[in-house]
């Protein structure tokens, strides 16, 4: 006789789960939520490298939200048309927010049209 508990082999586990039922076929996913959804996350990502997050200054790092501004600004421009302007015109506003808010941040100050994704926008004023 065994002190083990038999196993049951069709059982759900918790520490197993089946992440083929728990996910969406990539093929499935319309191209304007991957491109949103892509922008969202570069924004809240810069919003955190500005600054901007509940704990602001132990995340700031300009040189990254730069970068991921700049991406932001060509993904924008490159799918506007694409999009349509139901979900490019807010993308577009969250970017510019992020291009003030890198020029406030910024000790010096880039010329205007020299800042962060401005090469894809042009100039950005407050």
């Amino acid at each position: 006789m065994s002190d083990q508990t038999p196993q049951q082999p069709d059982a759900p586990d918790a520490a197993n789960p089946d992440f083929d039922s728990m996910t969406r076929d990539i093929a499935e996913v319309p191209a304007v939520e991957v491109i949103t959804t892509v922008a969202v996350h570069l924004m809240s990502s810069a919003a955190v490298n500005l600054g901007l997050a509940e704990e602001g200054a132990a995340h700031k790092d300009l040189d990254e939200a730069r970068k991921l501004i700049q991406a932001l600004a060509g993904l924008i421009t490159a799918s506007a048309t694409e999009i349509g302007s139901y979900h490019a015109a807010p993308l577009r506003d969250g970017l510019k927010s992020l291009q003030l808010a890198f020029r406030e941040a910024s000790v010096v100050p880039d010329e205007p049209g020299q800042g962060p994704g401005e090469k894809f926008t042009g100039p950005v004023y407050g």
